[in-house]
């Protein structure tokens, strides 16, 4: 049976916005398999924006325990990992289920505005909320989640539209993480004991509440993952993109990730994420994304986490610079707390970030991959925009003057360093050729560990 018929009479809204919307003068509309959904342009905003900043929240957060604290339930009831069975049986009483822990779940110190300021600090340009993980808990009043979601039980307040206005209050675009199945639905269990050859899941629970964020809350950005037991024709991953493309009220300015089905990371879909905290070994060939968690170890809050655990900011901006010189975008992540606070040690990383973007940024923010994006055994990496080429220094050169072989001068090659973008550096061709040798002034403080360098007249 196609969702078509389904949706009908499970979730009319997805098959009636068509309807009432396309017609003579409409733009050219997106159909419903991966070649004409992939041709689709990657909104400008997005590439422009460079930096993002991604929120595990949910009631994961309440244990706050594990490798990855987000998978708790999982590896607790089906891998039954060790070090988690264990840790639940001193810490919770016998026949404590993990559904308790939602009542657990206060948020009584979450405050989105401090949360925004925080995100805004930080020279994100965008960000990207868990609205549901795979434990299926929805952060916002989902119809097809009751009693399982974050008005009903727990804070009592809708999470995801709080941060929502929040953020977008800003001018900081908006994203969702959403993840396609949950662990213990009794409807995927169904669907994952036939072979995925039923669908109730995907028409009853899953496409509904893709719908209803999209509707209630307009995301510039749709983060999905928990696709990969069953593929998009089983998701009906197409359907909803060509709606949200075509036909929501985000379709000109919404960007989606990879995750739409086993085997479509890193080739179907908006940009690539392809795997958690993908790091190419060359520029590739399409729009791509890291994702990085500030806690080197969960993505999720840890109540046991180490300082040692946590990614240093020079660390943070090094990885940073990689991403971007190689076309990337950085999507750098935090778990807050159960109680709605964000770890000291996390805001100060991300205050550290936005202070660096705050005097480095035109190095980064709407710049494009150069010609080359590094110097063989060098930390110098070259971004570049319109005709301005800027390299950023990992580290500051302990050999002086500093010699950069592959940027070809010219007679109005102009060098400065963007601590002191109104002093001109002294510099001299290397060869005829290629390369110059640069006089760098005294170091300029930088907790970052990083400084760049604006290259006019040279290509």
């Amino acid at each position: 049976m196609g969702l078509h018929v389904r949706f009908s009479c499970i979730f009319p809204l997805i098959c009636l916005i068509p309807l009432l919307t396309s017609g003579p003068g409409c733009s050219a509309r997106y159909t419903e398999d991966w070649t004409s959904l992939d041709a689709r342009p990657l909104p400008q905003w997005y590439d422009d924006a460079k930096i993002g900043i991604f929120v595990h929240w949910g009631v994961f957060s309440v244990p706050a325990y594990g490798k990855f604290s987000e998978w708790l339930w999982s590896w607790w009831k089906t891998a039954k990992r060790l070090d988690v069975v264990e840790f639940m049986r001193k810490n919770y009483p016998p026949g404590f289920e993990y559904a308790d822990f939602a009542t657990q779940f206060h948020a009584e110190f979450f405050n989105p505005d401090d949360w925004a300021d925080i995100f805004k600090a930080s020279g994100a340009g965008y960000v990207v909320f868990t609205s549901k993980h795979h434990e299926g808990f929805t952060n916002w009043p989902s119809p097809g989640s009751w009693n399982w979601n974050s008005v009903d039980v727990g804070p009592h307040r809708d999470l995801v539209g709080e941060l929502a206005a929040a953020v977008k209050k800003r001018s900081l675009h908006w994203g969702l993480y959403h993840s396609l199945y949950e662990w213990y639905h009794p409807l995927f269990l169904a669907d994952q004991a036939s072979g995925f050859k039923t669908q109730d899941f995907v028409a009853q629970k899953t496409l509904p509440e893709l719908v209803h964020l999209v509707m209630e809350y307009q995301p510039d950005l749709i983060w999905s993952d928990g696709d990969w037991e069953a593929p998009d024709t089983y998701w009906n991953s197409t359907q909803f993109l060509a709606w949200l493309y075509n036909d929501s009220p985000v379709k000109d300015v919404v960007v989606t990730n990879d995750r739409w089905g086993k085997g479509c990371y890193c080739k179907h879909g908006g940009y690539y994420n392809c795997a958690d905290r993908y790091t190419p070994g060359k520029l590739p060939d399409h729009k791509w994304e890291k994702c990085q968690s500030v806690d080197k170890r969960s993505w999720g809050y840890r109540r046991n986490m180490k300082l040692s655990e946590v990614m240093d900011l020079p660390s943070i901006i090094k990885d940073m610079v990689y991403v971007v010189a190689l076309g990337g975008n950085y999507l750098l992540n935090i778990g807050p707390m159960s109680d709605g606070m964000i770890a000291p040690v996390f805001e100060e990383r991300l205050r550290g970030l936005g202070a660096w973007l705050g005097v480095n940024g035109e190095a980064i923010y709407a710049t494009k991959p150069w010609r080359v994006q590094t110097e063989n055994d060098t930390n110098v990496w070259y971004t570049a925009k319109n005709n301005t080429v800027y390299a950023t220094i990992i580290g500051w050169p302990t050999k002086q003057p500093l010699q950069l072989l592959t940027p070809k001068t010219s007679d109005a090659t102009k060098v400065t360093l963007l601590d002191y973008p109104d002093v001109p550096l002294k510099w001299a061709p290397v060869t005829k050729q290629a390369g110059l040798v640069i006089v760098l002034p005294a170091m300029p403080f930088s907790p970052g560990n990083a400084w760049a360098l604006k290259l006019e007249g040279v290509v």
